[in-house]
């Protein structure tokens, strides 16, 4: 046996959806405008930076699959998913309200470092944005990331009989480590967890048989 070979996620799906998947970060918020964690915070608005994004990632998708796609809407229950993918769905032609949330697709929990500002937390010694990764580290009384890893897998295996495509709009570091365990990929060093690299807000990703490939490139900032 090769011990060099990588060690795929135990989190990993056992086979790949039939349908595709369009996975995209929602629009920038007044939160990552002003520097602040937002990680599960149910409601933080869309700057119109952010609006101007989810506007873009429609008109991207609108000409990519035409009005009123056979495309099953989900969404994280936070407001500034919902609030994109009410833009996106106008754009398509789609029903709002057809639309489903599932709380595991809410973003990082954040502990005690919720609501605070990064520079506050920096200027206390802290080191909250793995630089290597781009990944936020666990907050003291956060979410880590195999427990990500495992909430977003129990929604992939509940939810593995959608027909068709679907369009999934959720966070910066939970729709990583979401994308890793749909494309199988291995636990980062450190984390125990997969994560694919990060996108800036307003970014639209495909993942078709495991494989993922980038259909829109947002104007947003990368870090979460």
């Amino acid at each position: 046996m090769n011990s060099n070979a990588p060690i795929l996620s135990q989190t990993a799906p056992k086979s790949p959806r039939g349908g595709r998947d369009y996975i995209a970060r929602h629009g920038e918020t007044v939160f990552n405008a002003a520097g602040r964690l937002q990680g599960e915070h149910p409601h933080t608005p869309l700057t119109r930076a952010g609006f101007a994004q989810a506007d873009e990632m429609g008109r991207v998708l609108r000409q990519k699959l035409g009005a009123k796609p056979a495309l099953t809407l989900w969404a994280s229950p936070t407001g500034r998913a919902l609030q994109t993918l009410a833009v996106i769905a106008e754009h398509l032609e789609l029903d709002w309200h057809g639309a489903h949330t599932d709380s595991r697709l809410v973003e990082i929990g954040t502990g005690d470092w919720a609501g605070r500002y990064y520079a506050d937390l920096a200027a206390e010694g802290l080191k909250v944005v793995d630089r290597e990764t781009g990944l936020l580290h666990p907050a003291p009384g956060g979410e880590h990331y195999p427990a990500i890893a495992a909430r977003v897998s129990g929604w992939l295996a509940d939810t593995d009989a959608d027909p068709g495509d679907r369009l999934v709009i959720m966070h910066g570091v939970s729709s990583r480590v979401l994308r890793g365990v749909m494309t199988g990929g291995a636990d980062l060093p450190g984390y125990g967890a997969p994560a694919l690299p990060g996108l800036p807000q307003g970014s639209i990703v495909l993942i078709e048989r495991g494989v993922e490939t980038l259909v829109h490139r947002g104007a947003g900032h990368a870090p979460a």
